[in-house]
């Protein structure tokens, strides 16, 4: 069977992917699947950098305000819509493109990952939780770091929900979870697959990521998140522990000030950031390209031209 094209533009937060995607998408006949893990929640739009309508310029835009902030939402879930977006862009004779920074939606998509595939044990989950709610989410961590101290590595310890996961495939199967994960993954990609990554110098990205920290609060995140937790959604949601998220949740428990939960942000960004290039970088079938260096015209005209020699080829 003859592979469809799938261009994927990925790399690390508020390095440029979402301009490039759009104008690479114009002259393409293109449409956009969103590979980012926060921007499938409604209601969460500015903390998420989502784009506006009005920055979309007309694109399509896939997996985009899907899901509601207190709905579970995993990895698997992602990779089978996605896959059901880039279907019927294909059918329609358009151009599916895969952009985002979340490298687990990135790479399920693209090497078509087989996951552990079990009833979910709801009441398991919630002896799980409740425990987490008795002892803290660092006891729960704990409990995972000596089952799979390798799912440990990869889950930080406030993110409670994919802990929880993590510590159930393993009770479940006996099998810890990263090596079900192992076992599961199908590197060969079941699309002719064209993936670029974008880079900058590190401290360029550093300066834009604190820029757009200072945009977002400008923009009104402070008053987004308070609405979030005036329409009923509880703090301890997995998405309100997103980045961002958590440090305006405890400003607005009077936890810290504003100028801490700023710092904070910018930070964790960085050091976020630091942690997709390192994912990415495993992956040696990406063509990185520096923004910085070669500038967003000439990198459009690269993607544009590789895209159109494929298509030529094919």
């Amino acid at each position: 069977m003859v592979k469809k094209l799938l261009l994927a533009i990925v790399g690390p937060t508020a390095v440029g992917k979402t301009e490039i995607a759009i104008e690479v998408a114009l002259r393409l006949n293109g449409e956009i699947i969103s590979a980012d893990s926060m921007q499938i929640y409604r209601y969460m739009d500015i903390g998420t950098a989502k784009p506006t309508l009005s920055e979309r310029k007309g694109v399509p835009h896939h997996m985009i305000d899907i899901v509601d902030p207190d709905k579970e939402f995993s990895v698997a879930d992602f990779q089978s819509m996605a896959k059901d977006c880039i279907a019927d862009i294909h059918a329609r004779g358009k151009l599916p493109i895969l952009s985002g920074g979340t490298g687990l939606y990135v790479n399920a998509v693209c090497y078509n990952y087989a996951f552990c595939d079990f009833e979910k044990d709801e009441e398991l989950r919630l002896q799980l939780k409740s425990e987490a709610e008795k002892y803290g989410n660092e006891f729960l961590y704990e409990k995972l770091k000596q089952v799979d101290p390798k799912a440990a590595e990869k889950i930080h310890p406030n993110n409670l929900r994919r802990i929880i996961r993590a510590l159930e495939v393993y009770i479940k199967t006996g099998v810890p979870f990263s090596y079900s994960e192992e076992l599961t993954k199908q590197q060969e990609s079941p699309y002719d697959l064209l993936i670029f990554g974008l880079t900058r110098p590190r401290e360029e990205l550093y300066e834009r990521i604190n820029k757009r920290v200072l945009l977002m609060i400008e923009k009104g995140f402070v008053d987004e998140v308070k609405r979030l937790l005036e329409m009923g959604y509880s703090e301890d949601l997995n998405p309100m522990q997103g980045l961002g998220y958590r440090q305006i949740i405890d400003y607005l428990q009077g936890r810290i000030t504003l100028e801490e939960a700023i710092y904070l942000i910018s930070r964790d960004t960085r050091r976020y950031a630091k942690r997709q290039y390192t994912w990415f970088r495993k992956d040696k079938n990406i063509i990185w390209l520096d923004v910085s260096r070669e500038g967003e015209r000439k990198i459009i005209e690269n993607i544009v031209k590789s895209v159109e020699g494929k298509l030529k080829n094919s």
